[in-house]
């Protein structure tokens, strides 16, 4: 059998690497890790915010390629049915759709003002207009969800949509982002989990190699 593959890029900067590797690990997909060097152009520029394409994360499982985080999640929801990474409800699954959606293509004043980086901390970081609006909008779907599915997770069980705000909540950490009851524990959830945990002891130990990423600002 082919071995199934997962490149990624950092784990202490690529929010899409940790989607795509929680959305595996959501699905019980076994996978050997292919790692892209900080180094490469390609990879640097995407992590920099510099690059119109996203190439990392890309599955290789049964000889198919999948580079695009939403479509790797809907392979998996395919060949994965069980692992229930969409609800089982149909407007749940609309409404799962849409927020993760959502997250593919917005909040870009959040993705440039708060670049994911685990190893940092901002206590007090002054979070400005256009990125406060995007935090507002993702709380705002997390108190939508939570009332209507009752939690823990956005749909109560784990689901993708879990694993494509993931990173978000690793923002929230990183720059102090001050939260309500209901959002804070969520965060603590979500980096209360062993795939969380594990992928953040995996960052702490990476080198610093984004100087643009580690700086004061």
């Amino acid at each position: 059998m082919t071995e199934t593959i997962l490149t990624i890029s950092s784990k202490n900067y690529s929010s899409w690497s940790l989607r795509g590797w929680l959305l595996c690990r959501m699905a019980g997909l076994k996978f050997v890790e292919e790692v892209v060097p900080v180094d490469d152009p390609t990879n640097r520029a995407e992590l920099l915010l510099l690059s119109p394409s996203i190439l990392v994360p890309c599955l290789t499982h049964q000889g198919v390629r999948i580079w695009d985080t939403l479509a790797i999640a809907e392979y998996l929801n395919e060949v994965r049915p069980k692992a229930g990474l969409l609800p089982a409800d149909r407007g749940a699954r609309a409404r799962c759709r849409s927020i993760c959606g959502e997250m593919h293509s917005g909040f870009t004043n959040l993705r440039s003002a708060l670049p994911m980086n685990l190893k940092a901390r901002r206590p007090g970081f002054k979070v400005w207009s256009g990125a406060q609006a995007d935090i507002d909008r993702i709380t705002t779907i997390w108190r939508e969800c939570f009332a209507a599915y009752h939690g823990p997770y956005l749909f109560g069980k784990l689901t993708m949509a879990d694993a494509m705000y993931a990173p978000v909540v690793t923002r929230f950490l990183t720059y102090d982002v001050k939260l309500d009851a209901d959002c804070a524990g969520y965060c603590d959830r979500i980096m209360g989990l062993p795939d969380m945990i594990a992928w953040r002891e995996a960052a702490t130990l990476e080198p610093a190699e984004l100087e643009e990423l580690d700086m004061e600002f």
